[in-house]
């Protein structure tokens, strides 16, 4: 593997901030983000990733390869969690594997943003439609979850509130605010994006790079929950990541996607949900562990990605789509 993707990729000011939030942690300073401030960041990277993709989808139109694309997406967030649910109960019991289960096969926000920054970087273009891909694998992962408890808990006869589940997984704000914008952008198109674009496009590597800041204090201080999960659940966040891209890759070579759009899917296919994954399963699976499924997305994955899972999956593309 080119070792210098993985520099270019560390050497990213984002990157570099992400790591100065950690380091703040470890040597105990006083660093603190007001909590308001994170969660106005977060939104603004929904809506701005929303409002770009959907002025690129009506650019690029609904052709035979954004369907084809936006299908395979689909279809992981529904197969990921059967089959690491089956990987996990090897080790935990129903309600932790499930719960660790959905967060696996939902995504990260943040981790698709720093794969386009990333991108973007190295000057390799990828299509819009791909944010309808990211909002459409947040929500079924949950549903599939909640299916797999339901059959295998010991009585079988778990009752759920399916509206309040329903709700949760396909109208929480991350969902919401992401396809409102994705579909305002459709609406408006060009001139919406023009009119925009100082909000949306000159901001938006400033945020980032603030938010990751955020995420490295967070990070560091999920990594004491780590001494609870023991090293199958360590290992298990970091090699699923890889099987998943490996997945994700295959299907994006047999579909055609260019390098950039199969990047950005691999990234799809390999991230953890952290945000709306966990307030679902908190609501509904009160049984599962938090700390377990919490830790791991965003001590372990979320960190592996940025840093070495992005240039690791670029580098198989780099290596396979010649």
């Amino acid at each position: 593997m080119d070792l210098s993707l993985i520099v270019s990729n560390i050497l990213n000011p984002p990157i570099l901030f992400f790591f100065l939030g950690m380091t703040a942690v470890f040597v105990k300073s006083d660093l603190e983000i007001p909590a308001p401030v994170p969660k106005l960041f977060s939104l603004y990277l929904l809506m701005a990733i929303g409002f770009k993709g959907g002025v690129e989808l009506i650019k690029s139109g609904v052709t035979q390869e954004v369907i084809l694309t936006l299908a395979a997406a689909m279809m992981m967030a529904c197969v990921v969690p059967i089959y690491t649910f089956f990987i996990l109960k090897w080790k935990l019991d129903t309600y932790d594997a499930a719960a660790i289960a959905a967060t696996y096969g939902s995504i990260s926000a943040v981790t698709f943003i720093t794969a386009s920054a990333f991108l973007t970087e190295l000057g390799i273009t990828f299509d819009g439609y791909m944010v309808a891909a990211l909002a459409l694998m947040e929500s079924p992962a949950i549903i599939v979850g909640l299916i797999l408890v339901n059959i295998f808990t010991a009585d079988g006869k778990r009752e759920f509130s399916w509206p309040e589940v329903l709700q949760e997984a396909f109208l929480n704000s991350s969902v919401f605010l992401l396809v409102g914008s994705l579909l305002i952008g459709v609406l408006t198109g060009e001139r919406g994006w023009h009119a925009l674009e100082p909000f949306t496009q000159g901001l938006f590597y400033g945020v980032l790079t603030f938010f990751l800041l955020d995420m490295g204090l967070v990070a560091a201080r999920r990594i004491k929950d780590l001494q609870k999960t023991g090293v199958f659940l360590v290992l298990f966040a970091i090699l699923i990541p890889i099987l998943n891209a490996g997945i994700g890759l295959a299907i994006a070579k047999f579909i055609g996607m260019p390098r950039g759009d199969s990047l950005l899917f691999a990234v799809l296919c390999a991230s953890a949900s952290y945000i709306a994954v966990p307030a679902a399963m908190r609501m509904t699976v009160p049984e599962a562990n938090p700390s377990l499924y919490v830790s791991t997305a965003i001590a372990v994955t979320f960190p592996f990605n940025i840093i070495v899972g992005i240039p690791l999956y670029l580098y198989g593309i780099n290596l396979f789509w010649r």
